[in-house]
């Protein structure tokens, strides 16, 4: 008998309804997801003030970009600055480090993120602002803002309004998700 059929046979009832087991309902939904994976991306920076991480989605919900704030490919993590407000612009991580949202759209495993959505912990500066600008990023999800009254936030508000990009905070429905690295009988938990 094959898989199919025994399958079919055995998951109906002798009266001819369904046996089958119901889906669970507490599952998370795509943003929330594509959130967490920013959040997750976000463990592998090395950045003592701020951990963002973000994550480049596309239309048919794959993500197709990750990446998180660290500094660039070569430059060792040990011997560039992660200080802020320092005497010296060279000794401050603002110079050197990658944020998030440019390497989410560098390391993107597709031909490109036209149309795609970014979902991101902090909302984008304006130097990210033009790199999802000008990767066709159409839709920006942020967890949080730092201030609005930055110029540096606000000119990122100003060019996406220009060009139709449209961004909107999202509120979560959890304060945590939780990951176990343990597998029951029915599978991870």
């Amino acid at each position: 008998m094959d898989l199919v059929k025994k399958t079919s046979e055995m998951s109906l009832k002798s009266n001819g309804e369904s046996k089958m087991q119901q889906k669970r309902e507490d599952y998370i939904d795509w943003t929330e997801y594509f959130m967490a994976m920013a959040f997750l991306a976000a463990k592998r920076s090395k950045d003592p003030h701020f951990q963002v991480g973000a994550c480049v989605v596309n239309k048919e919900n794959k993500i197709v970009g990750i990446g998180y704030n660290g500094m660039p490919i070569g430059c060792s993590d040990d011997k560039f600055p992660w200080g802020k407000n320092t005497p010296s612009p060279l000794d401050s991580k603002s110079l050197y480090v990658c944020h998030a949202e440019m390497n989410a759209i560098l390391n993107k495993n597709s031909a490109d993120v036209k149309d795609c959505t970014i979902y991101v912990g902090l909302f984008p500066c304006n130097e990210c602002a033009k790199i999802i600008i000008q990767s066709g990023i159409t839709e920006v999800v942020y967890l949080a803002h730092k201030s609005w009254d930055k110029p540096k936030y606000a000119a990122s508000k100003i060019m996406f309004d220009a060009v139709g990009v449209k961004y909107w905070q999202y509120k979560p429905k959890n304060d945590k998700i939780e990951i176990r690295f343990t597998i029951s009988n029915d599978g991870p938990s």
